[in-house]
C-alpha cells in the first residue's frame, strides 16, 4: 500500500499536536489528532495498490480546468464516464487544429477517445521529478495518450463558465498588457505563470520571493478587503457587503486557478463569516484544522502537493506565534518576525523537497511583500478594468508604469547575482526532518521566554547535522546518471575531497516546425542533473570534465555552471570553437572558471585515488575519437571512462597500454554502446567485470546496439543501461566494490 508515503507527514502532524498540548492550546488538538486518523483511513483506503478494471475501447472523458498546451502536445486531466481521473496526452496533427484548441476552454468538453493507458517512466534519479508521485498528488489513475477523438458535447456548468471567464482574462491580458508586462499580469490576476520567464523565476526563488509572484492567502485576503471596502463605500449595507463577499470568493478562488494556497484562504474566510452569520463562535485556528480536513477529504493526494504542504504549515507558524509577532509595533520589524516565523518553520520541508533554502529572503521578503501586494497587485487590478474601459487611458498609464517595472526586473536580476544567498546541504533523511522540525518548535518557545541563547543552540545543532552528513561517508562513489540519450558520470571521493563531473547530458535538437517548438524545452541540466547533485548536497565541482563537443554530451553544462561552483573545466583539445560549447565557455568566461585542454599524461592523485589521462595524442580535434578517456586507479578497483570512443580510439588504446588495461574492474563503454564502438580486441583485453552503457530508454539510435549486448553477453561480462536500469552508482571501499541502481539507490 502507498500509505507509508505519506508516514513522514502525518509524523509531523503529530509532532504539531504535541508541541500546542506542550503550550497549552486546547482548541485545536482535538482537530489534529482527527486528521491524523482521518488521513492514515484515506491514504489506506484510497491509493492501496488493488488492480483497476481495464479501460474499454472506447470512452468519453470530460476536461477539467487542468491543462496546458505547449509545443505539438495538449496535456491535463479529464474525467471518465465512471468518474476516475485521468492525465490525458493528445499529440495536435496540425498547426490550424493547435490554434482552434487555442482560443477554446476545454473545461466541461466531452469527447469519445481511443488511446492507451501507458505507465509512467520512472524518476531519472531519487531526488528527479517523479510522474507516479504527481498523478498521485493529484488523485489521477495513470496517463492515457490519445490516438483519436471526437467531440461529443460541452457540459454546462458554473465551474464551465468561470473557466471560460479565465479563459477570456487570460487572453484579454495577452492582447492589450505590453508584452513585458503579460506573465506578470497572468500570474497575479488569475494564477497562471506559463508565460513567466525562467530566469525570472530563478532569481525570485534566489531571493525567497517566489510566493508573491503567486496567488497567495495575503493576495487572496487583499482582494478581498478591496472588494469589500469597495462596496461599503458606494453606500452597500455591511451585512449585504458580507453576503456578496461569501458569493464571490469560492467564484474568485476557480478564477484565480484554484492552487491549496488559495483554496486554503478561502476556506477559512468563508467559514468564519458563515459561524458569523450563524452566531457561533469560532477561532481562526479551528477553522483552519476544518479547512485541512474538508481538503483532505474531498482530495486526500492533495496532501502530497507541495503547494498544500507549505501553504497550511506556514499559516499554522503565524496563527501559533502571535507572543513573538507582538514583541513590536514598529512595522518593519514587525514584518522581519513574520518572514523570520514562516522560513524558520517550513525549511524543514523546504529541504526535503528543494535541497535548497534562501538565506537572502529573510531581508527580500521586507521589501518585496509590501511592494507586490500593496502596489504592483493593485495596479494589475486596475490596469485589467481600464483596459476594458478604455484602451487609450490604459496604454498611457502602461507608458509610465512599463519602464519602472523593466528597471525592478532588472534590479532583482541583479540581486540575484550576489554571492552566498542560498543554503544547499542537501536532502535530510526523514528522522533528519522531524529532528529539525522539533528543534524549530522548541525554538519558537524559548523565543516566547526570551531564552535567545538556547534558541540559537536547538537550531543550530540540527542545521549543523544537515549541513556536514552528506559528507561523511568513507567511500568513492561513481554514479552513473540516467540523461537519457546521453552521458553524466559523477566522481565523489571520500568525505567529499574531491568532486568530478564528467560530462553534462544533453538533447540533439532537429529543426522542426515552429508551431511544433516548445516554449518550455526539456534540458537535461537544470531538469536532471541538476537536482541530483544538489539532492546529495553538491555544491561545489572540483573539475567538469567535457569530453568531447557533443550536444548529448556537454548540453547541459552552461545549466549546471548557473547553479553551482565549478572550479576547473577540462576539455579535449580543439573543441572551444564548436558551436555547442558557446555557452558553457562565455558563462565560465564571466564567472572566471579556468577552461583548460587536456590530453594524454595529464595525472594526479587525491589519497588513495588515482586519474589519468589516457587519449587524445594530438590537438587535433576530428570527433568521437577525440574523446578524452580518464582512467581511475583506487587500490584493486580499475574503471575506463571513454566518452564516445570508436573503432580507431579503442584500437590505439590496444596499442598504447595493452597490459595496463587488461582485466579492467568497470567500463563506461564508448559511444553508448554503438555497433561502432566496443571492438572485440578491446573487449577481449578489457574483459570488464562490468560495463556500462549511457543509453536513453528506447532511443532512435537502437543503442546499445543487439550484436555489441552479445559481445558481451557470450563472453558472460555483466552490463547494465541506464535508461533501463536507471541511474546507477558505484561504491568502492577499500578492494572491494559493489553497485546499486534505480529504486535501490538511497536517497
Amino acid at each position: 500500500m502507498a500509505a507509508h508515503k505519506s508516514a513522514w507527514l502525518l509524523t509531523i502532524l503529530l509532532l504539531f499536536a504535541l508541541w500546542l498540548k506542550w503550550k497549552g492550546e486546547r482548541r485545536l488538538i482535538s482537530a489534529l489528532v482527527i486528521a491524523f486518523g482521518f488521513l492514515s483511513y484515506f491514504f489506506i483506503v484510497t491509493f492501496q495498490l488493488t488492480e483497476s478494471s481495464p479501460l474499454p475501447s472506447t470512452f468519453s472523458i470530460t476536461w477539467s480546468s487542468e491543462y496546458k498546451i505547449n509545443g505539438q502536445k495538449l496535456r491535463g486531466f479529464v474525467k471518465t464516464e465512471t468518474g476516475e481521473k485521468l492525465y490525458v496526452v493528445y499529440t495536435f496533427s496540425s498547426e490550424e487544429e493547435k490554434s482552434l484548441f487555442e482560443i477554446t476552454s476545454l473545461t466541461g468538453r466531452t469527447y469519445l477517445v481511443q488511446g492507451e493507458l501507458v505507465a509512467p517512466l520512472p524518476p531519472a534519479h531519487a531526488y528527479a521529478f517523479s510522474m507516479e508521485n504527481y498523478l498521485i498528488s493529484k488523485g489521477a489513475r495513470g496517463i492515457f495518450e490519445v490516438s483519436r477523438w471526437t467531440f461529443i458535447e460541452e457540459k454546462k456548468s458554473i465551474r464551465s463558465f468561470l473557466a471560460k471567464q479565465r479563459h477570456f482574462m487570460k487572453k484579454h491580458i495577452e492582447t492589450t498588457f505590453p508584452d513585458s508586462l503579460v506573465a506578470e499580469g497572468q500570474a497575479l490576476l488569475i494564477g497562471l505563470q506559463d508565460q513567466v520567464d525562467h530566469e525570472l523565476q530563478r532569481a525570485y526563488q534566489k531571493l525567497g520571493i517566489t510566493h508573491i509572484f503567486a496567488i497567495s492567502g495575503l493576495h487572496v485576503a487583499l482582494v478581498s478587503w478591496l472588494f469589500f471596502e469597495g462596496l461599503l463605500r458606494i453606500g452597500v449595507r455591511k451585512e449585504m457587503a458580507t453576503l456578496v463577499l461569501l458569493i464571490i470568493l469560492p467564484i474568485y478562488g476557480v478564477i484565480a486557478g484554484g492552487a491549496p494556497s488559495v483554496w486554503r484562504a478561502v476556506s477559512v474566510v468563508e467559514l468564519i463569516m458563515l459561524m458569523r452569520f450563524a452566531r457561533w463562535q469560532i477561532s481562526i485556528d479551528d477553522a483552519l484544522a476544518i479547512s485541512f480536513l474538508c481538503f483532505v477529504l474531498l482530495e486526500p493526494g492533495v496532501i502530497f502537493q507541495i503547494g498544500f504542504q507549505l501553504s497550511y504549515l506556514a499559516t499554522v507558524s503565524l496563527v501559533y506565534s502571535g507572543v513573538i509577532l507582538r514583541r513590536s509595533t514598529n512595522w518593519l520589524i514587525r514584518s522581519f518576525f513574520i518572514t523570520f516565523v514562516c522560513q524558520l518553520l517550513v525549511y524543514p520541508l523546504l529541504l526535503h523537497h528543494f535541497y535548497e533554502i534562501s538565506i537572502s529572503s529573510f531581508l527580500a521578503n521586507i521589501i518585496f511583500v509590501p511592494l507586490f501586494s500593496f502596489v504592483i497587485l493593485p495596479f494589475n487590478i486596475a490596469m485589467f478594468i481600464i483596459t476594458i474601459i478604455s484602451m487609450p487611458v490604459a496604454k498611457a498609464l502602461f507608458a509610465g508604469y512599463e519602464p519602472v517595472r523593466i528597471w525592478l526586473t532588472k534590479f532583482i536580476l541583479s540581486l540575484q547575482e550576489l554571492p552566498f544567498q542560498l543554503w544547499s546541504p542537501g536532502k535530510p533523511a526523514i528522522w533528519l526532518i522531524c529532528i529539525a522540525l522539533i528543534s524549530v518548535l522548541a525554538g519558537f518557545y524559548f523565543i516566547e521566554i526570551k531564552r535567545y541563547r538556547k534558541f540559537v543552540i536547538v537550531i543550530f545543532i540540527p542545521a549543523l547535522c544537515i549541513h556536514l552528513l552528506p559528507m561523511l561517508f568513507n567511500e568513492t562513489k561513481l554514479t552513473f546518471l540516467n540523461v537519457g540519450q546521453g552521458d553524466c558520470t559523477v566522481i565523489e571521493l571520500p568525505f567529499r575531497r574531491a568532486v568530478y563531473v564528467i560530462d553534462s547530458g544533453g538533447l540533439l535538437r532537429f529543426d522542426q516546425e515552429v508551431w511544433k517548438t516548445s516554449e518550455s524545452p526539456y534540458e537535461v541540466g537544470r531538469q536532471v542533473v541538476v537536482p541530483f547533485l544538489k539532492g546529495k548536497g553538491i555544491r561545489d565541482i572540483d573539475i567538469f570534465i567535457a569530453t568531447h563537443a557533443d550536444a548529448d554530451h556537454v548540453e547541459g553544462a552552461e545549466e549546471i555552471l548557473q547553479e553551482l561552483t565549478m572550479h576547473e573545466i577540462h576539455l579535449t583539445p580543439g573543441s572551444m570553437d564548436k558551436p555547442v560549447m558557446r555557452d558553457l565557455l562565455m558563462k565560465a568566461k564571466k564567472q572566471k572558471v579556468p577552461v583548460k585542454e587536456k590530453m594524454q599524461g595529464a595525472a594526479w592523485r587525491i589519497g588513495k585515488t588515482s586519474f589519468y589521462y589516457l587519449w587524445p595524442r594530438d590537438t587535433l580535434y576530428e570527433g568521437n575519437d577525440d574523446s578524452i578517456v580518464l582512467y581511475m586507479q583506487q587500490g584493486s578497483f580499475r574503471a575506463l571512462l571513454t566518452g564516445d570512443l570508436e573503432e580507431h580510439g579503442e584500437q590505439e588504446l590496444i596499442h598504447l597500454y595493452n597490459k595496463q588495461l587488461a582485466n579492467m574492474t568497470v567500463l563506461k563503454a564508448g559511444h553508448h554502446g554503438s555497433k561502432t564502438s566496443s571492438i572485440e580486441p578491446f573487449v577481449d583485453l578489457l574483459r570488464p567485470e562490468l560495463t556500462i552503457f549511457s543509453a536513453g530508454l528506447n532511443n532512435r539510435y537502437r543503442h546499445p546496439h543487439a550484436e555489441i549486448m552479445e559481445r558481451f553477453t557470450s563472453r558472460n561480462l555483466a552490463t547494465l543501461t541506464t535508461g533501463i536500469d536507471g541511474t546507477i552508482e558505484v561504491r568502492i571501499r577499500g578492494n572491494s566494490w559493489s553497485v546499486q541502481k534505480g529504486k535501490d539507490l538511497v536517497q
